[in-house]
């Protein structure tokens, strides 16, 4: 977003590890402490409840958009304005070329508050990316957050958590923006040839170590 004013707002239950990190001018960081968890499954479910409360604190006072970013991707190219839209998501890079939305990693089970039916589904939406202006990502966190409390009270926990939440919000409620999988890469995927350019990616790491 270069030309504007950008705030980052960087969600941890661990502030002390984060270094000084110099920013430029009309760049500020705000470091915000999360409950922590023992199950990176609770932390994944757990997300869209932090989120929506801290904008309802402050973010809706401070900026006019926001992105929501898992904390292990890394900006490679430039991400500017072209993003911007009233509700933002983003094809996953694992599924954006099978063949068929019956190999979509939906929530097929019909007691969960996530599920969708063979058949329906559009995209393959990544959990990893969203945004939109600040009160639709408000609402949208809210109503994730919600359906995730109702599987909660029935004892089931979503295929793949918030983002089957996330995907069956989005079903109903299409997002008014598409990006492409150049902005929610896997590094350890390699690059198709369609894809020119990768802007943001997810790091190599060891999925074992980290959720253990």
């Amino acid at each position: 977003m270069m030309g504007y004013r950008v705030n980052y707002y960087l969600f941890t239950d661990n502030p002390q590890e984060i270094p000084f990190v110099q920013l430029q001018p009309g760049r500020s960081l705000s470091v915000i402490l999360i409950q922590k968890h023992k199950h990176w499954q609770e932390i994944s479910t757990r997300r869209m409840e932090a989120i929506n409360l801290h904008i309802s604190e402050a973010i809706h006072r401070e900026v006019h958009y926001l992105f929501c970013l898992d904390i292990d991707m890394e900006f490679r190219h430039s991400w500017g304005p072209e993003t911007l839209g009233e509700m933002v998501a983003a094809i996953h890079p694992g599924y954006y070329s099978v063949p068929s939305r019956e190999d979509f990693p939906y929530e097929r089970r019909k007691a969960s508050a996530a599920y969708i039916s063979s058949g329906e589904g559009d995209f393959y939406y990544a959990g990893a990316v969203f945004g939109g202006l600040v009160k639709n990502v408000y609402e949208f966190t809210r109503a994730c957050h919600m359906t995730i409390l109702a599987d909660k009270a029935n004892g089931i926990m979503a295929a793949w958590q918030e983002e089957s939440h996330l995907n069956r919000h989005f079903l109903s409620h299409k997002p008014s923006k598409l990006l492409s999988p150049e902005y929610v890469w896997d590094d350890q995927k390699p690059k198709p040839s369609e894809l020119r350019i990768i802007r943001c990616s997810t790091v190599a790491k060891n999925y074992h170590s980290v959720r253990d």
